[in-house]
């Protein structure tokens, strides 16, 4: 103890530094859990993957641009930073990295979360309404274009006025 240090102030010091030891392992730990758990994690866009060979790379990065997000539903898992779409690539990830096909991959994806899963869905009795909905959108514009137009060519015939339309006008405007 120093001279002029309060008894309670000195017993608090090694209190002190056992409270920010204690935090300090607390943090150490919690950054090797996060390490530690590896592929299990969300892959983020950009992160260096570890393929066997070169078909499995190839496979990977083919499946995840066929794989739509659906969270986004505009991107597909190769470009969505979602954090759904992080665990739909880690799971593509170690389904290839185990030697599931392609087909088999995209089996399971659309077993979990539909065919809406896939960037271009196959036509199918339950998919045809996606694949025709633009011609049909298309036909159904051009049908409201031609009614649109013809219904002004008869507005500018019907505007020419009959002879007691005329006079009946006229005696308006005389004021009669």
């Amino acid at each position: 103890m120093h001279l002029g240090q309060d008894p309670t102030t000195a017993q608090q010091g090694p209190t002190r530094r056992l409270a920010r030891l204690r935090a300090l392992l607390a943090a150490l730990v919690l950054m090797l859990g996060v390490d530690l758990t590896g592929p299990m994690a969300g892959i983020s866009i950009g992160q260096p993957l570890e393929f066997d060979n070169e078909a499995q790379e190839e496979q990977y990065y083919s499946l995840i641009q066929k794989l739509r997000c659906t969270v986004c539903q505009t991107e597909t898992i190769y470009e969505s930073r979602a954090e759904l779409a992080a665990d739909m690539r880690s799971r593509v990830y170690e389904m290839t990295r185990n030697g599931a096909s392609e087909d088999e991959i995209i089996q399971f994806m659309t077993s979990r979360y539909g065919d809406y899963v896939r960037y271009n869905p196959p036509l199918q009795l339950n998919t045809a309404l996606l694949w025709v909905s633009p011609f049909l959108l298309l036909v159904i514009g051009g049908v409201a274009w031609l009614q649109v137009v013809r219904r002004r060519k008869q507005v500018a015939t019907e505007t020419e006025l009959s002879e007691s339309e005329r006079r009946a006008l006229e005696r308006l405007r005389r004021g009669d």
